[in-house]
């Protein structure tokens, strides 16, 4: 594999993905081992708009996330801490019944309140200026799957998860099993209420068939048989209540006609092969529906409980990159990356969100999930190549 060589990533776009990676080492706490998002807090969404939070903590999914491009840019020396600092961070909250916190502070704080600072005027006066994060003590069951996913890709970096690790993995596992059927914010961390999202479901399905590949490793063996059964149940329910016959595609919740972009994960996670006729025509939707001029992705239109509006989500783009080179479309996956790509300032570095209007990056500055998806849309393109 390219995590073989020592001298890092050498295929396609090795500049960017080389540069990418540095950026989310860099974005490592290295006295924790905490990966946070961004180092911002209150870019806007929107040039003077109220969507402006504060992503200078450690998300669960986007270190995971974070970890499994670092593997792909063959710089995966963090792992090991990273693990360590969820399972610090964590300690004993997960009990049968509580959640996996979704965000820790980079010591691993817990409880980080969002205030407003309201002597600032904020970026181009775009307020409120915020100081910690309102999703905090959001539910979202995704972050069992990409938690479980990055430990199956890095367990031979990892080695020994340790006692602490190995309770954290099995819990989360657990956890994945048993709460899949509930409600919850989601991936966005939408402030309209809790739904049966797809993605949610699609996460808890990855936690269950990545906790069976490292069930030796982490000595589950006796929980496979009950993982495999609900892991079968959760692919069933996405298959009936997902599918939108007449959207023609995997839609953002059960029963909703709205389009989302993180259906497109599911090839990208092994829920179904690229080539599956439901993939492609939900593929196909997002890019006709959910892109500007440019070809670039929002990640919804549906409302969400915030006011104001937003950009192209930068990441989301990567994603539909990613997809047309599983799909062997490699044209049109090189052509987006390298637009996608050129978005990025002189030093090489991405923001959350793209204005299609002006072009100006949006949202909080380098952000992780931006590079992730670049690291991980340029594997898929030599893959395909």
């Amino acid at each position: 594999s390219w995590a073989e060589l020592h001298g890092g990533y050498d295929g396609p776009y090795a500049q960017e993905v080389r540069l990418s990676g540095r950026v989310l080492q860099a974005l490592t706490y290295s006295p924790t081992g905490a990966v946070i998002a961004a180092p911002t807090t209150s870019l806007p969404e929107a040039i003077g708009g109220a969507r402006n939070c504060d992503y200078r903590y450690a998300w669960v999914r986007d270190a995971s996330l974070t970890m499994e491009a670092l593997w792909v840019a063959a710089c995966p020396d963090e792992a090991g801490a990273f693990f360590d600092f969820f399972a610090t961070a964590a300690g004993g909250e997960l009990d049968g019944a509580s959640s996996l916190q979704i965000l820790y502070g980079i010591r691993g704080e817990r409880h980080v309140p969002e205030t407003t600072l309201d002597h600032l005027a904020g970026y181009v006066h775009s307020r409120p200026v915020r100081a910690g994060n309102g999703a905090w003590d959001q539910l979202q069951l995704d972050v069992y799957g990409e938690l479980l996913a990055a430990a199956c890709q890095l367990a031979e970096q990892v080695g020994d998860f340790g006692p602490a690790g190995v309770y954290l993995l099995v819990s989360a596992a657990d956890l994945a099993a048993s709460r899949w059927r509930e409600t919850d914010e989601g991936i966005w961390e939408t402030r309209g209420g809790r739904r049966h999202f797809i993605y949610s479901k699609l996460m808890c399905w990855v936690a269950l068939d990545r906790a069976c590949r490292l069930a030796e490793r982490i000595g589950a063996e006796d929980r496979v048989e009950s993982w495999q059964a609900e892991a079968a149940r959760i692919r069933e329910a996405i298959l009936v209540e997902g599918w939108n016959e007449d959207v023609g595609a995997f839609t953002q919740s059960f029963g909703s006609s709205d389009l989302d972009a993180s259906a497109l994960m599911l090839p990208i996670v092994g829920f179904l092969p690229p080539n599956d006729p439901r993939v492609v025509a939900t593929v196909e939707a997002v890019a006709k529906h959910l892109t500007d001029d440019r070809g670039f992705v929002y990640r919804y239109r549906a409302d969400d409980g915030l006011a104001g509006g937003e950009g192209t989500f930068t990441m989301c783009t990567f994603w539909l990159a990613q997809c047309w080179a599983m799909m062997g479309q490699l044209d049109e996956a090189r052509s987006l990356f390298e637009a996608a790509a050129g978005a990025a300032n002189d030093l090489g570095l991405l923001s959350e969100q793209i204005d299609s209007a002006s072009g100006t990056m949006l949202g909080n500055f380098p952000q992780a999930f931006t590079h992730i998806g670049l690291i991980n849309a340029a594997w898929a393109i030599a893959q395909g190549g």
